[in-house]
């Protein structure tokens, strides 16, 4: 069980493991999402970009972010929404690639529910540890008040 807002506190700090980008994913995101821009399914079209190749979905690396950091287990069975979602695109992400994030707690309030709200900061890192993504996560979260033994 994930933690309960309770249990946050401002600027606490984790870091995901990484994960490589494969192309098979690149591809699978393709057709998941029904996006086959030249710039994520055309090899050839790529070659005569400024990235020489085909780059990951700025979507699907944020998807992956957030999967990320759900292995750490933080939000698993005590998010109870999402509220806000703010994301800036830093720099592409090829296949081959290795991210990893680094999530930063912003802030945590009581509502008047009984719940709380907790702001959390992801940065997304590759390999050379470049920030290709960044932004904020704002949750619903359970209280520990409200959980059953």
């Amino acid at each position: 069980m994930g933690l309960t807002f309770e249990e946050f506190f401002t600027e606490q700090r984790w870091v995901t493991q990484g994960r490589t980008v494969t192309e098979g994913e690149v591809a699978q995101f393709c057709g998941l999402s029904g996006d086959f821009n030249p710039l994520h399914s055309d090899e050839e079209h790529c070659r005569a970009t400024p990235f020489g190749t085909r780059i990951a979905h700025g979507p699907m690396t944020l998807s992956m972010a957030i999967g990320l950091m759900s292995q750490l287990n933080l939000i698993n069975g005590t998010a109870m929404g999402l509220l806000n979602l703010n994301w800036d695109f830093r720099a592409p992400v090829k296949p081959g690639d290795t991210i990893h994030a680094v999530v930063t707690t912003r802030s945590v309030r009581p509502t008047r529910a009984g719940h709380g709200v907790v702001v959390l900061a992801l940065e997304v890192k590759n390999q050379t540890g470049a920030v290709v993504q960044e932004g904020a996560l704002t949750l619903l979260m359970k209280s520990g008040h409200s959980r059953t033994a």
